[in-house]
């Protein structure tokens, strides 16, 4: 093999790989558009590059997988139920409240699957891992409840946060949507159960 064919192998080759790079880069990005949804935008509107933004993207990915998170024991499923259902029914008369008892409840579900709890930052981050469709709304719900904490929330905004925090509570406990009525395994004897009435004032 003479040298000029040396370097057009050597050329090929070049071409080759750089257009491998080009299909492996475009995978890897489709395959991050697909598990981030619009977290994928919103990232790139945060970084300077796109390929900083992926970074962060595969970064958190990576943070993901040491987390050890967890199913709920068929006990605290069933709390977490009821609690949600007895703010519900607490919106009618005290909308304010009910969307503080929300952000609570949300905050301690979080924990209890195994997302961090005390880094809200960190804890949106993994909760985009798994839980990009509806972070965009669970940001809302929080925006709402600094809003509310300040005295500057109208009902129709409390009702919307209910509404949104409602949406990742649902993901998290594995029912789409949230039952209507608590099932007669998740009701303590104690506790009534809110009226379908209640809860679809709250969903309207």
């Amino acid at each position: 093999m003479n040298t000029g064919q040396i370097i057009l192998l050597l050329i090929v080759l070049a071409v080759l790989a750089a257009g491998a790079y080009v299909a492996w880069t475009a995978m890897r990005r489709q395959s991050l558009r697909r598990r981030f949804g619009p977290e994928y935008d919103r990232a790139v509107a945060e970084h300077d590059t796109r390929t900083d933004a992926e970074r962060d993207l595969r970064d958190r990915e990576r943070r993901h997988a040491e987390l050890e998170l967890r199913e709920l024991t068929p006990e605290d499923h069933a709390q977490f139920v009821v609690r949600w259902h007895a703010l519900q029914s607490h919106f009618i008369d005290a909308p304010a409240d009910a969307v503080g008892e929300a952000d609570e409840l949300v905050r301690d579900l979080i924990t209890a699957r195994g997302y961090p709890g005390d880094d809200d930052e960190e804890q949106l981050a993994q909760l985009s891992v798994d839980h990009a469709a509806t972070l965009a709304s669970y940001r809302e719900a929080k925006e709402i409840a600094d809003r509310n904490s300040r005295g500057e929330a109208g009902t129709e905004d409390l009702r919307i946060g209910v509404v949104r925090y409602r949406e990742l509570v649902a993901q998290l406990l594995g029912e789409d949507p949230v039952p209507a009525e608590p099932t007669p395994a998740a009701t303590p004897a104690a506790a009534a159960p809110p009226t379908t009435r209640r809860d679809e004032e709250v969903h309207a």
